[in-house]
């Protein structure tokens, strides 16, 4: 259901310096305009393929089913790529059929022009195990699918998306990806302009089944980055990112928390802290920030008019 913002993403695709790009989309079984907004754009080589509703994790991999290039880029239907993008990225693959491309992203509400493109620490080459643990020390990793570009004899090494899963899906990819690949090349020329404030995205997703998802894919991930490598720091990195799970989701889902729990004691526990607004931090140093957490949740039900518990 991307119908409003699909022609701007193929638009950004289809303005590429690089050439030849085959371009493939798949329709998820929108309900709005979508299909016909893409089919605008079969004049101008734009492959649609519709689909029963499923995940965006199969949608990914029937896409990658039907194309047949030396180098895969997944582009959510909500993004936009700057002109340079896939060029840079080509240029710093070398050829090379394991090494793994990653240019810069930042967010825009409104108008793409709002991105400003900050410097991360995560922009520079690398090996994939170091740059996976660095990216998760800190909790809160942002492996935007489309800043990347992946050799496909490394997708066809490792496999393709996990259609199990619903939210994160991107987290236990790419940690497989990078455990197991040459290399990360960064090209500061690449940027992808990260579409938010959309209502009903798939990353606001708090259900059961959401919850299930995001167990299943940090648990497989980090399992990833810590058969490449188990030392003091990456334990360390996997716990703070299994420790995400715990301030996301309490109070809520106390058998998956106990889980993760046991997990990070296996790993010698974790150091991160948690996330929250101003109000939420000044609370949590007098009453805990579970209790904290309780009383951040009531005020937003409050604010949305929803009813208590």
């Amino acid at each position: 259901n991307a119908e409003c913002y699909v022609g701007a993403a193929l638009e950004s695709v289809l303005a590429q310096s690089y050439a030849p790009i085959e371009v493939i989309v798949v329709d998820d079984g929108s309900t709005d305009g979508s299909a016909e907004e893409v089919l605008k754009f079969a004049d101008r080589g734009v492959t649609l393929i519709e689909q029963a509703a499923g995940n965006a994790a199969a949608s990914r991999n029937h896409a990658l089913s039907r194309s047949n290039g030396e180098f895969v880029l997944f582009l959510d239907a909500d993004d936009l790529i700057a002109p340079a993008h896939v060029e840079a990225l080509v240029a710093r693959m070398q050829g090379s059929s394991r090494i793994v491309a990653m240019g810069q992203w930042d967010r825009f509400v409104q108008a793409p022009d709002q991105a400003r493109f900050p410097t991360r620490s995560g922009y520079r080459d690398s090996e994939g195990p170091d740059w996976l643990c660095q990216d998760w020390t800190g909790g809160e990793p942002m492996t935007q699918c489309g800043a990347f570009l992946i050799p496909r004899q490394l997708l066809d090494e490792c496999g393709g998306w996990d259609e199990r899963l619903t939210l994160i899906d991107d987290f236990e990819f790419f940690a497989r990806l990078l455990s197991r690949c040459d290399g990360l090349r960064y090209a500061a020329e690449a940027r992808l302009y990260y579409r938010s404030g959309i209502g009903g995205s798939l990353s606001g997703q708090t259900s059961r089944k959401a919850a299930e998802s995001a167990c299943l894919s940090l648990l497989t991930g980090t399992n990833h980055l810590l058969a490449a490598r188990n030392d003091a720091q990456t334990r360390r990195a996997a716990a703070n990112m299994l420790k995400t799970f715990d301030y996301t989701f309490y109070p809520a889902f106390a058998d998956l928390r106990r889980t993760f729990d046991a997990r990070i004691r296996v790993l010698g526990g974790s150091d991160l802290e948690p996330v929250g607004p101003p109000g939420f931090h000044a609370l949590r140093r007098w009453i805990g920030w579970r209790l904290a957490r309780r009383i951040q949740h009531l005020r937003d039900r409050m604010r949305r008019g929803a009813p208590t518990p």
